[in-house]
């Protein structure tokens, strides 16, 4: 399915979205890596050309809105066309709802959910024109539940899946080829805690259990790709943390009995 197909990824140049370009790579994808470093997205791209001999460099810094478009434009112009959109790239938040200044709760809504819809307004015209589309997008569990310290992180993932399920929706009413598959993971092996913002907007710098103990993030990449070649709508992975959003549907009394306890371990 992903041979060949022109697959850009935002956040590429660490955690799940270097994993997906690797993984990607070795199914002979074209790539376009994002990222705003781009010393670490040229050593991704040098390891994903062991297996595919196309991997285009496009440094984008998701926080600046208006230059995205113009990002997209140029991401058009590697390969003629984009068949698939990762929109990866994001921000986790460590810090209660007083203490988080209104400046971090923009950056994090601008970098986790409006650049997401900026770039997949700019790709899709050109998708629905070929014929072919595949627009992904990386929730969290957090998407489905509210966790203590991380209100507007959880708002943004929220706002990933209100948003592209009516996009979806809207898609599916004029009978078009694009496809939206939501990822919802849980606690995987990155540093997404350790680059989490505090209230003042400096980086937490420290390692949250969770994280260190959750899925290894080649597993998590792997069950993302078959989630997509199975034309999977929604998907959550992880482990047992993953319980807390059926909790939160099926028995609400107990989720909310115990989200306090569970998001603090």
């Amino acid at each position: 399915m992903f041979a060949e197909k022109v697959i850009w990824i935002t956040g590429a140049s660490s955690g799940i979205g270097e994993e997906l370009a690797k993984q990607l790579a070795k199914e002979k994808a074209y790539l376009i890596l994002s990222a705003r470093r781009i010393e670490e997205l040229e050593r991704v791209k040098q390891y994903c050309l062991q297996f595919t001999d196309k991997v285009e460099i496009l440094p984008v810094d998701l926080s600046l809105n208006h230059t995205l478009t113009d990002a997209a434009n140029k991401a058009l112009t590697f390969f003629g066309k984009i068949d698939m959109l990762v929109n990866n790239g994001g921000i986790s938040q460590r810090s209660g709802v007083l203490e988080t200044s209104e400046e971090v709760e923009q950056r994090i809504m601008q970098i986790n959910f409006t650049s997401a819809v900026t770039l997949t307004k700019a790709v899709l015209p050109q998708m629905e024109k070929n014929k072919f589309g595949n627009i992904i997008l990386m929730s969290s569990i957090t998407g489905k539940i509210g966790v203590p310290n991380r209100s507007t992180y959880c708002a943004s993932k929220h706002a990933i899946i209100g948003y592209f399920d009516a996009l979806r929706a809207e898609l599916k009413i004029k009978k078009s080829p694009v496809n939206i598959h939501i990822i919802m993971p849980g606690y995987v092996h990155t540093n997404i805690s350790l680059h989490a913002v505090k209230g003042d907007g400096k980086e937490q710098g420290v390692m949250d259990k969770g994280q260190a103990n959750g899925m290894p993030v080649e597993d998590c990449v792997r069950k993302i790709l078959r989630a997509i070649r199975q034309n999977k709508k929604e998907v959550l992975i992880g482990r047992k943390e993953i319980l807390m959003a059926h909790f939160r549907r099926f028995i609400p009394s107990l989720y909310y009995h115990l989200i306090a306890k569970v998001a603090t371990k």
